[in-house]
């Protein structure tokens, strides 16, 4: 075949090829090792060298060359546009003698370029390249540069026709685009096929960019094209298959990752790349991590049992050749697919000694983290957890897992919040936040894009959320979407958020029918969380049965799956379902069993709601002085580090204790607690109002104003049942009784 200008027998059979771009950056080179008159600056030159991935990357148009040259230095982007013309519009012989001065470049004792440096082994490919091209070839390639010109040239009086209409516009998109060399779809657009070092090039380059920055690699259509036309010219290439295989995880195509998958693996054992350096051991080994890799892509679509299949046979093979580490991976997997059972934390902890005997710090700190999350869930003490987490935090420093670091301050983040200590959690993700923005910037990935710090910030939105900063959530939401696109792979945890974030605030403001709507999307994405809330909702709009129904179906479920947190969440709905159906008789065992199961898992902030819905329980049922020494045990916890609007109730549940407690007092001492709950009630109300509860106000206003009435104040009164009768014109009550609402 024949692409620019150069004829191919196998694309994939030479390392490199002349090509008209090669030829630009050639001329580019030459020219900035002129000395003497024009030479090119210190500082320039610094400029210049960040365009090095030029000589590997593919190849792109004549009037983006110029564009990045002119960017670092004008004078010389001129000089080599003169260069590049006068042997365009000249003869045969130009290019030759500039192909034969080049070979000047290493000679004398002290040579512009050192032969073993990257722009010196770029120089010798070219010049041996062409040494070997035959007469016919020389004039294609001649023919196919003066045609590269031409179209260079046009595209240079565009965009300055462009420019010219349209300054502004222009230079903003200059900013943003001419200082990242990465790869851009039309440069590998305007390429042909790639040669054996651009398309390794290519694919390391996507490859680290799916891990770290998905929002600067090609879109996955874009970037399946290109693997596309890779295989196209050679489709034993085993990289490309596996880029392919990243490409679909992104995707969430199960049928195409492991075709791809399979693919990878056949190739790399038909190209014999594995055998040539382990000899015999590379087939088998080839297999074994094939079974492995693919027993990990059945388990992260959730197919266990076509998992547990391949990892048997990864374990088998791996067995028989006596691989120590690959039977180490398969121990982890182990683990994860059967985590649900209750020793699987025997496994794990024989996972993690294993580990370190064989010398696998990274196997051995994923396991740490590991143990330390079932731990958390299993209720262990805060301390003996972070201590684990400080081991293992000695093993990424010490092996410079910077990755596993960004994992073990997110685990920190959600193990603190899981407890109720949401000071706490807000200093480790703001930590994680530091350190990710000190990184220093790697091959034009500007930030670390990865799964923990996607979770912190989720962390940080729904934090600020909680104390009625909606417009903070708001903009770390906006981050957050815009670091992650909804087609990348961590997008559906800011999806997540944000939908829970709206139906609280929906709830709080009493539109049940927005909150409802939002239910089908949090269902989608989380099966678990979508039916606690639409349980909610029903619950609000006073559908008892239909509540009742779903939340006991609920708690069958969780308490199946051992997920705990959600099993108190659901027992304090169901209690709250009681007594607002009028039977807090009912409710009361089943806020004491949630208070077992907050008090044995050490989930403070449950545990301190839990009290909370006893203290007004116990009001109810009439007994109000036992409810105010319930409250002074758990008010403090909830002021600490409770959300706005569990503040509020708290605050507004001691007013009314109060009041209930005066009924048998003296009227001097009456007057004083009442004043004491109105005090209360104010504070109530500045909690409400920060997070825009207007049904929660309107219950406090209405208090306010039978206390006021109470007390003989007749103007405070007044403005207490104006502002109740405006709230209750916009929301009007459905029919429950104030006091029955907590």
């Amino acid at each position: 075949m024949m692409t620019n200008g150069v004829v191919h027998a196998n694309v994939f059979g030479i390392k490199d090829w002349v090509t008209p771009y090669k030829i630009a950056v050639l001329v580019l080179l030459n020219e900035m090792g002129r000395t003497g008159e024009g030479a090119v600056s210190l500082l320039e030159r610094r400029k210049l060298n960040q365009l090095l991935p030029l000589l590997q990357g593919p190849d792109i148009t004549l009037s983006k060359l110029y564009k990045l040259i002119e960017d670092s230095c004008p004078q010389l982007a001129n000089s080599v546009q003169i260069r590049i013309k006068l042997m365009a519009e000249g003869e045969l012989k130009d290019m030759e003698q500039f192909f034969d001065d080049l070979s000047d470049s290493f000679s004398g004792t002290e040579p512009e370029v050192h032969k073993t440096s990257v722009v010196g082994l770029f120089l010798r490919h070219m010049i041996l390249a062409y040494s070997k091209l035959s007469f016919s070839q020389v004039f294609k390639l001649y023919t196919a540069l003066q045609q590269y010109f031409q179209n260079g040239e046009k595209k240079t009086v565009e965009d300055t026709e462009m420019e010219l209409t349209s300054r502004e516009e222009g230079e903003r998109k200059m900013e943003k685009e001419e200082l990242d060399v990465s790869v851009r779809e039309e440069e590998v657009s305007c390429s042909g096929p790639l040669s054996q070092k651009q398309a390794e090039f290519f694919l390391s380059q996507q490859a680290s960019l799916l891990k770290n920055d998905e929002t600067k690699a090609l879109t996955p259509a874009s970037l399946q094209k290109e693997l596309n036309n890779l295989l196209k010219f050679n489709p034993d290439f085993a990289e490309a298959h596996y880029l392919s295989y990243l490409n679909n995880l992104r995707v969430q195509d199960v049928f195409s990752s492991t075709h791809s998958l399979l693919h990878y693996f056949d190739r790399l054992i038909l190209t014999g790349a594995e055998s040539k350096s382990n000899g015999e051991e590379g087939y088998g080994r080839s297999l074994r991590y094939a079974a492995l890799n693919l027993a990990a892509l059945h388990c992260r679509f959730g197919h266990y049992q076509q998992a547990e299949l391949a990892l048997q046979e990864a374990i088998r093979i791996a067995q028989e050749s006596n691989d120590h580490v690959c039977l180490q991976h398969c121990l982890s997997w182990l683990y994860v697919l059967g985590q649900k059972r209750s020793d699987s934390y025997v496994l794990l902890e024989h996972s993690v000694k294993k580990a370190v005997h064989f010398g696998l710090p990274y196997l051995a700190s994923l396991g740490i983290q590991s143990l330390v999350q079932q731990r958390a869930f299993a209720g262990k003490t805060a301390n003996k957890l972070m201590d684990a987490l400080k081991d293992s935090d000695l093993l990424h420093w010490k092996h410079s897992l910077s990755e596993l670091i960004d994992i073990s301050i997110a685990q920190k983040t959600a193990i603190w919040r899981l407890y109720g200590r949401s000071t706490m959690a807000l200093q480790q993700a703001q930590m994680l936040l530091s350190m990710n923005s000190l990184e220093s910037v790697n091959s034009g990935v500007q930030q670390n894009n990865t799964e923990s710090f996607a979770v912190a910030l989720c962390h940080l939105a729904e934090l600020h959320a909680e104390q009625g900063c909606f417009a903070a959530a708001a903009e770390v939401l906006k981050h957050l979407k815009e670091r992650f696109p909804p087609n990348t792979q961590h997008a559906q945890l800011w999806m997540l958020c944000d939908q829970k974030i709206q139906f609280d605030r929906a709830m709080n403001d009493g539109k049940y029918h927005l909150a409802d709507s939002l239910v089908t999307g949090i269902t989608a994405l989380n099966g678990i969380e979508g039916v606690y809330r639409k349980a909610v909702v029903l619950q609000a709009q006073n559908q008892m049965s239909e509540a009742h129904k779903l939340l006991q179906k609920l708690l069958t479920y969780c308490q199946k799956l051992k997920n705990t947190e959600m099993v108190i969440s659901v027992l304090l709905s169901v209690a709250e379902l009681y007594w607002r159906s009028s039977s807090p008789t009912i409710a009361m065992p089943v806020l004491l069993q949630a208070l077992a199961l907050s008090k044995e898992y050490r989930l403070q902030y449950l545990a301190s709601e839990t009290v909370l819905n006893l203290a007004f329980a116990q009001l109810i049922l009439g007994i109000p002085e036992q409810a105010l020494t319930l409250l002074h045990m758990a008010i403090e916890p909830i002021l600490a580090d409770g959300a706005i609007l569990d503040k509020g109730r708290a605050m507004f549940l001691v007013a009314k204790c109060q009041v209930a407690s005066a009924a048998s007092y003296d009227p001097p001492k009456k007057a004083e607690a009442l004043e004491s709950a109105i005090e209360n009630l104010n504070e109530a109300k500045n909690y409400f109002a920060k997070v825009d509860c207007k049904e929660r106000i309107r219950d406090v206003v209405y208090f306010q104003a039978r206390l006021y009435h109470t007390l003989g104040k007749t103007q405070e009164r007044n403005r207490c049942a104006m502002l109740f009768r405006q709230l209750h014109q916009e929301l009007p009550s459905h029919g429950v009784p104030l006091i029955n609402h907590l």
